[in-house]
């Protein structure tokens, strides 16, 4: 079966890339961008980069006004009750930060977080160390044998003595969706607070913040064909009222004297000191480009690559998938091949995926493994990358076996 991607002529990388025979599948850790984001940060760069929220003069009023034009389009793109909801971060990772520190004052010592077995380490560490600072209990929720968290299993462990759940949306190695709704809805009964981690599941399909009912939901721009350097924390406003600001400079504050200060309420009270203004806009230049395309159109294309990628993997002796990959990404390993070994050989050949355990070192050694290759697809991939990958994977199962 023949893919052509109508949408890869929109991202110009994919082109230079090709000039030094490289083939891109690793777009689960970074996408790669379209020219209408390079388009929207030349143009700021270029016609007078200005900081936000300061300044009278014109520059700094078109650079607020690109701004907060991000801000309200970030809102829309989850379907949030207004763009107040949205807090710019310096990622995902930064954002877990904001709610660990943000939130701690409401835990005691005894209180149980929850998290699943499959999640980043980004959505991980900052709930681990947050118990280990107050003596609280870290929750782990198990999988069943489809690499889903057991829906039985967190009806149990989740309980009134949970104070918050964070998890998921789209695991980053076994590419599953998970009941990220159900989990909530279970959550929200017991009195916890919700955190989604979508860093993965944002980039396929579009999803209703309002309608999933979490607390907060946190995604990053450079998965979803955005800049880097930029995160996007969704939060209701109750929730993020419960924020104490953990980061302190310009801009959040309101007065400041020697001894004391008073500070902004949500978004602007969270993002102290001078933002990424050009990353947010350009942000807002994907966003515009996304709501441009036909979604349906894209799914259908993902999903059909995703068929042709697992397939074909699965037609290699030796190859065994890890978990039961759903949509754009599979994660495998080779009978008495290590990971590293092959990813070195399909690096010199072009292919760029990704090996090793993927920021999820305990759910990776919980499968038994060291590690790792995952293939990663994005809507400007199509069947010609998959045969360049089949072809050079062929070739370095020949020489290691």
């Amino acid at each position: 079966m023949s893919l052509i991607s109508p949408w890869r002529a929109d991202f110009p990388a994919l082109d230079a890339l090709e000039r030094e025979g490289q083939t891109y599948l690793d777009s689960a850790a970074t996408a790669q961008k379209p020219q209408a984001l390079i388009d929207a940060m030349a143009h700021y760069y270029a016609n007078g980069a200005a900081n936000v929220h300061r300044a009278q003069h014109l520059p700094g009023a078109k650079a607020t006004q690109a701004f907060e034009d991000s801000r309200r389009k970030a809102g829309e793109w989850l379907n949030a009750g207004s763009s107040g909801q949205i807090v710019f971060t310096h990622g995902a990772t930064s954002a877990f930060n904001l709610l660990a520190y943000g939130l701690e004052h409401l835990f005691r010592a005894g209180d149980e977080i929850v998290i699943s077995a499959l999640e980043h380490h980004a959505n991980l560490l900052p709930w681990q160390q947050l118990a280990r600072r107050h003596d609280l209990k870290l929750v782990v929720l198990p999988l069943t044998a489809q690499g889903v968290i057991d829906d039985e299993a967190a009806a149990a462990l989740i309980t009134s003595r949970t104070r918050l759940l964070a998890v998921s949306q789209l695991s980053n190695v076994l590419g599953t969706w998970q009941p990220v709704a159900q989990l909530v809805a279970l959550a929200r009964a017991r009195g916890a607070l919700t955190v989604i981690d979508a860093a993965q599941g944002i980039v396929h399909g579009r999803h209703d913040v309002q309608a999933l009912g979490c607390d907060f939901y946190v995604f990053s721009s450079h998965k979803l064909y955005g800049p880097d350097g930029v995160g996007v924390l969704f939060g209701r406003h109750e929730a993020l009222a419960q924020l104490h600001h953990w980061q302190f400079g310009g801009e959040m504050v309101l007065q400041a004297g020697y001894q004391d200060a008073t500070f902004r309420p949500a978004p602007l009270g969270f993002e102290a000191g001078t933002p990424p203004v050009s990353g947010v806009i350009g942000l807002g230049a994907t966003l515009d480009y996304l709501n441009d395309i036909n979604h349906v159109a894209a799914a259908e294309h993902e999903a059909r690559l995703h068929e042709l990628l697992c397939a074909g993997l699965l037609l290699r002796e030796g190859v065994r998938l890890v978990g039961d990959p759903q949509v754009a990404l599979a994660s495998f390993v080779v009978e008495d091949v290590h990971n590293a070994d092959l990813a070195h050989l399909l690096t010199e050949q072009g292919i760029a995926v990704r090996a090793g355990h993927h920021c999820a070192i305990p759910l990776i050694s919980s499968l038994g493994l060291s590690g790792a290759i995952r293939v990663s697809l994005a809507l400007y991939n199509d069947s010609t990358d998959l045969e360049r990958l089949f072809n050079a994977l062929d070739q370095a199962l020949e020489l290691l076996r």
